[in-house]
């Protein structure tokens, strides 16, 4: 009876530890550079754990496909944004971490909508930036 009772222990404490393995640093974005990029919204993923912005945007002289990493969708309700929010060929500005090694993606920081609106924090971790100045960062403590 003890061993049934130790191997159902040692099931429940794997189960409850691979969620928590299963996620990932966010060490690949180089969090001391903003970039923005502007372009056309190929497709907007609305999953778990991370959405997804696929933008066509310029890199190098070339329009290619960024992945812009965002927060689940949990959290991005809490902010306001719904599953169609963003919609294939919408013209888009986006503000992000840019991937150290130089690929095409990054960390999701702000979008600015063709109306103007924007949505997210453009400065990054810091306060907000005022209206106009873009990607300004805040000063360092």
């Amino acid at each position: 009876m003890n061993t049934k009772a130790l191997g159902l222990a040692g099931i429940a404490l794997a189960m409850c530890a691979i969620p928590a393995v299963g996620h990932h640093s966010f060490a690949m974005f180089d969090a001391e550079k903003i970039a923005m990029l502007e372009g056309t919204v190929k497709e907007f993923q609305w999953t778990n754990p991370h959405a997804w912005i696929l933008l066509m945007a310029q890199k190098d002289g070339k329009e290619v496909q960024w992945a812009i990493e965002m927060n689940g969708p949990t959290g991005l309700v809490r902010q306001g944004w719904l599953p169609k929010t963003l919609t294939p060929g919408m013209q888009v500005k986006v503000h992000i971490h840019p991937l150290r090694d130089g690929n095409a993606g990054g960390q999701f920081l702000a979008v600015t909508f063709p109306d103007g609106k924007v949505m997210g924090n453009p400065a990054g971790r810091g306060p907000a930036a005022p209206a106009g100045e873009g990607a300004a960062r805040p000063p360092a403590d």
